[in-house]
């Protein structure tokens, strides 16, 4: 396992990097995105999947549950076919994963809080969204974006609750991660959001992507208790 780790790395780096530029080339590049954005999502599974000091049997099986649907909305969200609407679900399903495996280890009032501060931002995004929505996608949208933010708010109140409890170095370090990916994904959905409904970004797959990548690679690593060898 020690020695799979360091390859596991860079194969998830190329693979993201070439789902990246691909998607910037263009058309005569698709195939290398068809091949390498569901790859580096699969590499990232692999990589939670083999983590040599899990937080606790459960949490790496909702993450590794919360990858395989993030997988599956990969594949839909990259088809040349309109599945946007199966790969929302398919993320619901992920983020229901993750809201599951953050959901212990922080106290109410911090829950509360936390969820609040992501739940203001997605309602200043959702209030200029909304009105660009077409009406079947917008009960479908506000289901997910409430998701969402639940997912990142238990995230970030798992963080600074095992924090301020004295919790080990690793425990501590992994809600970190897992925090640090959540309000990430946050942002890689909002800026999909805004590209798709609102008129659309500049280098949006760039953006999009990135951010997508490097959030999905902080949730995975937070499986690890040794999160700093990953």
């Amino acid at each position: 396992m020690t020695a799979l780790r360091p390859g596991l790395t860079l194969g998830i780096t190329i693979a993201a990097a070439c789902a990246i530029a691909a998607a910037l080339a263009g058309s005569a590049w698709a195939w290398l995105h068809f091949l390498a954005k569901p790859l580096a999502t699969l590499l990232l599974l692999v990589l939670a999947s083999t983590a040599a000091s899990p937080v606790s049997p459960r949490y790496r099986a909702t993450i590794l549950l919360g990858l395989f649907f993030s997988l599956v909305g990969d594949v839909c969200l990259m088809l040349p076919a309109d599945l946007f609407l199966p790969g929302l679900v398919a993320f619901l399903l992920a983020h229901l994963c993750y809201i599951a495996a953050f959901a212990p280890g922080s106290d109410a009032r911090t829950r509360l809080a936390c969820i609040a501060l992501f739940a203001v931002f997605g309602g200043v995004n959702l209030y200029g969204l909304l009105p660009r929505l077409p009406a079947d996608m917008r009960v479908p949208v506000l289901v997910y974006v409430a998701a969402l933010v639940v997912m990142a708010g238990l995230a970030l109140a798992r963080s600074r609750s095992l924090r301020n409890a004295g919790a080990q170095p690793g425990l501590a370090g992994s809600a970190r991660a897992a925090a640090i990916g959540a309000a990430l994904f946050v942002l890689s959905d909002t800026l999909l959001a805004w590209n798709r409904f609102g008129g659309g970004i500049p280098l949006a797959s760039l953006w999009v992507l990135a951010t997508y990548y490097v959030a999905q690679w902080y949730i995975a690593r937070s499986v690890d208790l040794h999160t700093g060898g990953q």
